[in-house]
């Protein structure tokens, strides 16, 4: 078996489907079309399309011309997106577009997405829903854990502690 695995693996590793600078991107045209993309996402996509620094520099260069890639249209949708469908705070959001090497302002206009009326309450449901999933009898576990989901989703930590102290007497 083993040594199938390793006939398989080099054999795919010499017979990589290769593509012209056209076909890479029409390709490309395709995948941003689909759904927004950063800068990050369409690099390794060449990358992993074993394309040459020079076609890479060359595919990205005719995406923002053609308006197919836009970071600032990139981290609105995705600001919108996470907060709306999973209910991510504003911390999250922004390590998440750090994360992919989206700029400061980029971040801020993004987070201009969001209204404060709707953020307050987003996370008030948010919190309300989780406590109501918690099974936890002590009252410190109980705040811990409402706490801690929270925290992970991105929520800053003033605003989780108020409402655990809020909800849980």
């Amino acid at each position: 078996m083993g040594s199938l695995f390793c006939f398989m693996y080099i054999w795919n590793m010499n017979h990589t489907k290769s593509y012209t600078l056209t076909e890479a991107t029409k390709k490309m045209e395709r995948y941003c079309a689909y759904q927004e993309r950063c800068h990050k996402e369409v690099v390794e996509k060449l990358k992993r399309m074993n394309m040459i620094p020079e076609a890479i520099d060359q595919i990205l260069g005719h995406l923002i011309q053609e308006n197919f890639l836009n970071e600032e249209r990139f981290a609105k949708a995705f600001a919108r997106g996470k907060f709306s469908i999973k209910k991510w705070g504003t911390n999250r959001i922004i390590r998440e577009l750090k994360f992919r090497d989206i700029s400061a302002y980029n971040i801020k206009s993004a987070l201009v997405e969001i209204q404060n009326e709707d953020y307050l309450k987003t996370f008030d449901e948010l919190a309300k829903k989780r406590l109501g999933q918690i099974k936890e009898t002590n009252s410190f576990k109980k705040k811990k854990k409402l706490a801690d989901y929270l925290l992970y989703r991105g929520w800053e930590s003033h605003l989780v502690y108020e409402k655990a102290n809020e909800l849980i007497k």
